[in-house]
This record gives C-alpha cells, sequence and structure tokens, in this order.
C-alpha cells in the first residue's frame, strides 16, 4: 500500500469540518464546519471552496432528488438553494430539549435521511451525556425516532446489501450493527462489531466501500481505519498528519479518491502551530478501493 497519497486540498481550517459528501453533479466536494456555522462546496477545478453562512450549527449536508440540499441545523432538518443561499426549516426535532442539536446525517439507500442529535458540548468531546436520539426524515417529510439515551450520534452507513445498519455512538467507541429493513427504515437487533484502542481514540465519522468494508475517522486519533464488519478486523489505518480527523466519504469521477474533513476546535496555539493543517480536507488517493455514490433525499 505504498502508493496512498494524502494531500491537503482545502486548507481554510474548519472549525469543526464534518459530512462530506461527493456532489457528482456539480463535480464537488460538500461539507459542512459545524461551529463556524457554514456550507461548503469545494471544486477540484477552482480548487476553491465556496461557503454559504447560516444561523446555527450545521452538522451535516445531503443531496436532494428534486435538486440543491437537505442539511441538519441547530435541531431542525432544513432545505438549502445553493445559488439563492436560502434555507427553510422542514421540520423540528428534540422541542423539549434546550441544549441539544443535531450531528452527523445520512440518506439511506431509500431516500430517508438519517441524523441523530447530542447535546451542545462544554468542549470537545466534553458535555451532558445521553441527552441524544437517533431519527430518520421520511420523504412525505414525516419523522420517526429510534431510540434515545445516546451521547453523541456520529457516523452511519449502510451495508451493499441493504440489510445492515452501521452506527457510532461516539462516546461508545464502539462501531455497531443493526438489522435493517429497507421498505420500512426500520432498526433493530443492535451489536458491536468493532471497539476502538486507545490510540485510535473516538470514532467519528463513516463510509463504505464497493468491498462492504468500512471506514471510520478517529477524532484525537489521527487516522481513517478501514474494517471488516463481517469478522471485526481492522484492515488497514491511514494516518493523517492533523489530530482530530472528523469523517470520510469516497468523492472524484470514479469515487476511487477518499475525502477527510478535520477540526481545529479545542486545539490551543501551540497544538495548532505543530499541526498547521489542522481544520483543512484532506483527499486520499492510491487506497485502492472505490466508494459508493451517495443516495439522494427523496423528499
Amino acid at each position: 500500500m505504498s502508493s496512498v497519497r494524502i494531500e491537503c486540498v482545502a486548507k481554510e481550517g474548519c472549525r469543526i469540518g464534518e459530512s462530506p459528501v461527493w456532489d457528482e453533479k456539480e463535480g464537488a466536494l460538500l461539507y459542512v464546519d459545524i461551529t463556524g456555522r457554514k456550507v461548503c462546496r469545494w471544486s477540484p477545478v477552482t480548487r476553491q471552496a465556496q461557503a454559504i453562512a447560516v444561523d446555527a450549527p450545521v452538522s451535516s449536508v445531503a443531496l436532494r432528488k428534486s435538486g440543491d440540499y437537505v442539511i441538519t441545523l441547530g435541531t431542525r432538518f432544513a432545505a438549502l438553494k445553493w445559488k439563492e443561499e436560502l434555507v427553510t426549516t422542514i421540520t423540528q426535532v428534540d422541542k423539549d430539549k434546550a441544549n441539544t442539536r443535531f450531528n452527523d446525517g445520512k440518506v439511506d439507500p431509500a431516500g430517508r435521511y438519517f441524523a441523530g442529535t447530542m447535546a451542545e458540548e462544554i468542549r470537545p468531546a466534553v458535555l451532558e451525556r445521553h441527552q441524544g436520539s437517533l431519527y430518520t426524515l421520511f420523504p412525505d417529510l414525516s419523522v420517526v425516532k429510534h431510540f434515545d439515551q445516546v451521547d453523541i450520534s456520529n457516523g452511519l452507513d449502510w451495508s451493499l446489501d441493504h440489510r445492515t445498519f452501521f452506527y457510532i455512538d461516539s462516546l461508545s467507541y464502539s462501531v455497531d450493527a443493526f438489522d435493517y429493513d429497507l421498505q420500512t427504515g426500520k432498526i433493530g437487533n443492535r451489536r458491536s462489531i468493532y471497539k476502538l484502542e486507545k490510540e485510535e481514540s473516538i470514532p467519528d465519522g463513516m463510509c463504505i466501500d464497493t468491498e462492504g468494508k468500512l471506514w471510520v475517522a478517529c477524532y484525537d486519533g489521527g487516522r481513517v481505519l478501514r474494517l471488516d464488519p463481517e469478522t471485526g478486523k481492522r484492515l488497514q489505518t491511514v494516518k493523517l498528519p492533523v489530530d482530530k480527523t472528523t469523517s470520510c466519504c469516497f468523492g472524484g469521477k470514479d469515487y476511487s479518491e477518499m475525502y477527510v474533513t478535520s477540526a481545529t476546535d479545542g486545539m490551543d496555539k501551540e497544538w495548532l502551530s505543530r499541526q498547521p493543517l489542522a481544520g483543512g480536507i484532506f483527499k486520499i488517493t492510491g487506497l485502492g478501493v472505490k466508494g459508493v455514490p451517495p443516495y439522494p433525499f427523496a423528499g
């Protein structure tokens, strides 16, 4: 695997870069800066990122079948029209909780938007425990809550046969699997498939490749892990030049490039001087595998 190359493609340091999604139509990478309150789109042609400012922490972005995007904003699911820079609320969750916000989210193979919540952080990864829940926004714009008692709702994806849902609650230090019903969007039979080791630190965002293996970004671990969900074994570790790696996705013309987001929140001056690329967006090539294109929200 000596051909693996890592390049920082967008250096505008995000406070908490997250939710990278490849937009094939635009030939661009979408991502958010949660505490920086902006949705960004980076073009490999211009090598520049455009940003749209929003009025609350924005934690995930997804494609929409009818065009443009959907986002999780504060405790709202919302629609984003890119050219008009227009955000409209679809619906709100956690109305009984003043102190939560959405975190990671992703669209399932049937076009439903899954996203979970967490308490607002006192400082990175320090927060009131068990305040979050996992939700689904259906194409008819109704919302279902799957479960609560979540610490930091994070990475999510689906197996290639669509029968398993993979999910990370960060402070459990575990990657979990559920049985998944594609027809109804129901999940059940939760189990752990991988427990992180101390130096791998906190599991964050996640994606799947065309061989059905999971890639997990490790917050404070400065790496992305490739895991076999069948055997529970770690197959590969790719280390990055920053500690706070937050999420990953495949993109590029044939989905053979991996993009990794990172963060600077919680880093002091000395730490930042040691890691000048912190908060940047990284492109990894030469992994020898391809990813699965993102599903668009069907509503």
